[in-house]
């Protein structure tokens, strides 16, 4: 923590000791978790400049980290190592999946949203750190649609990624986060209202079982211009019924790899149709 805050001062006024004399940051604090996220950016990636609206989704790093490297071994066990080019469904005015598969991979990016304001922020950011050869926006202009609006006829894809959102309403978002906030020993309204994560970012008619489904129907209609698909998927129970709606699609491959941060479990979901 010294280190982030010596490279990144904005850092120290969210730092403290706890209980266990260790320096930390209120996690229950979207604006601390914001600097935290910027200052490792600064730090390890070089990246001087980050921000967007606070009503905006701040990733955790780590986490997002993870779902790059499980991505790289994949693409590594199929001897995938060039020109490999990565879609990310629902970037975010962020663009944080872009921004570390390439510093840590090389990879290009074509970044997708049906959020004209957040790309509008992505897209300073890239401009900003100069990544603009690297990481490209496309913006989905029909909210009902993940892949078809975006891919072209002409486009192909190592691999496409995606966050889901997870919940069908904001009300959902909010029951859900005051949960967590009460985990992080947090009390209070004005925080669970402080939430970042806009309705395009946390919600989607029917949950993120109906996203995933609508995504594994689109994935057909492209399966020849991209060699894997993949996706986040939070809910453990929906796994069956994800296998055997590709069974159905006649994937040739499915996959799940388990991923774990602190006491959270989620996994990644890939398949092909190659």
């Amino acid at each position: 923590m010294d280190a982030l805050c010596e490279a990144y001062p904005e850092l120290l006024p969210f730092v403290f000791q706890n209980k266990f004399k260790k320096l930390t940051v209120d996690f229950a604090n979207p604006k601390a978790v914001k600097a935290l996220n910027t200052a490792l950016l600064f730090k390890h990636y070089n990246i001087n400049f980050w921000d967007f609206p606070e009503t905006n989704l701040c990733p955790p790093i780590p986490g997002r980290l993870d779902y790059m490297h499980y991505l790289a071994d994949l693409l590594e066990s199929c001897k995938i190592h060039k020109q490999i080019k990565v879609l990310d469904i629902g970037t975010g005015a962020s663009c944080i999946y872009p921004i570390l598969g390439h510093l840590e991979y090389k990879w290009n990016f074509v970044g997708v949203d049906i959020d004209a304001d957040s790309l509008k922020h992505a897209q300073r950011i890239i401009n900003k750190n100069n990544l603009s050869k690297s990481i490209s926006l496309r913006f989905q202009s029909e909210e009902s649609q993940i892949l078809k609006g975006v891919i072209g006829e002409h486009d192909m894809f190592t691999a496409t990624m995606c966050n889901p959102p997870f919940f069908t309403s904001q009300k959902e978002a909010l029951e859900a986060t005051s949960r967590k906030l009460k985990g992080l020993n947090s009390i209070g309204d004005k925080v669970v209202r402080n939430f970042a994560g806009t309705q395009n970012e946390l919600c989607y008619k029917g949950g993120e079982k109906a996203f995933i489904h609508n995504y594994l129907y689109e994935s057909t209609l492209f399966k020849t211009q991209c060699i894997w698909f993949t996706t986040l998927v939070s809910k453990k129970d929906l796994l069956k019924g994800i296998y055997a709606s590709l069974t159905k699609l006649k994937a040739t491959n499915i996959k799940t790899i388990n991923m774990a941060q602190g006491n959270k479990m989620s996994r990644i979901v890939a398949w092909t149709f190659r």
